[in-house]
């Protein structure tokens, strides 16, 4: 009785681990999508909140599969197909249609380049071979493709935190097309930026991480554009930290060749 139980199993163990981090790649996927529709729709507050929760299932469905064992060559292929369209398309149309619409052909051609940087961002990295374990897992090669597609919304980001009272008259026609250009660049370089991956902190130190974790999520949760834009702006003073930085270990190493030692190309 028990082998005619087991004949009947509808899926293997092992094709259950590979589901779960698919299914959540693909609904970080339909999410990137609806962003669009809430953009087309003039909803332009809603669709930054969707690329944000579409972040959130780019972070957790690499992280569920690693922990549970359901990486697959599938799922790799997935995650980047999905992150061209949750931040390199989507972005992008969410932009055109809040401001580069009226820039007209000037406005399609940088919606263009920066989906091909994405494109460009992504097939590098999966063509990129396994390397093993090395204090270079700390660098990400270029600005990862989530990153990227928050980045771009900053100007909109900005014109909703109230921000703008603190700075000088702001141009938008004129700063999207700029940042646009910007994070292409980023995107398609080699700048060693930091994964945030594997940050070791002290036993002592955990309670305050924890406490710094729910006064963020609190704070984003309350002031949800405020916090978006100084948070963008963070990251951004914090890219040529993270290449000095490097350089910096690279020479504590001997490390002569970046061919020898690349970086890892992670999203």
């Amino acid at each position: 009785m028990e082998q005619q139980k087991n004949k009947f199993k509808i899926v293997s163990d092992k094709k259950t681990r590979l589901i779960l981090p698919n299914a959540i790649t693909l609904i970080g996927v339909c999410i990137g999508l609806t962003s669009i529709k809430f953009a087309i729709d003039g909803k332009f507050a809603i669709a930054i909140i969707a690329i944000l929760f579409a972040s959130l299932m780019d972070a957790l469905d690499g992280r569920i599969a690693r922990l549970i064992k359901g990486t697959s060559k599938m799922g790799k292929e997935l995650d980047s197909l999905g992150d061209v369209i949750s931040f390199g398309v989507a972005p992008a149309l969410i932009m055109y249609f809040w401001n580069l619409q009226y820039l007209e052909r000037l406005g399609w051609f940088v919606c263009l380049t920066y989906v091909v940087c994405v494109a460009l961002r992504l097939a590098r990295f999966n063509i990129n071979t396994e390397e093993d374990p090395s204090w270079r897992d700390n660098f990400f090669e270029g600005v990862p493709s989530p990153a990227g597609g928050i980045l771009v919304l900053m100007p909109l980001i900005l014109s909703f935190s109230g921000l703008e009272k603190f700075l000088f008259k702001i141009d938008y026609d004129l700063l999207v097309p700029i940042f646009f250009i910007i994070v292409s660049i980023l995107l398609i370089s080699t700048i060693p930026t930091y994964s945030f991956k594997k940050i070791v902190i002290p036993r002592t130190m955990t309670k305050f991480l924890l406490f710094g974790i729910v006064l963020f999520f609190g704070a984003l949760l309350v002031y949800t554009f405020k916090i978006l834009a100084v948070s963008c702006l963070i990251y951004i003073c914090l890219i040529p930290i993270s290449y000095f930085h490097y350089k910096k270990i690279k020479k504590e190493k001997n490390i002569t060749s970046d061919k020898e030692e690349g970086l890892e190309d992670v999203l």
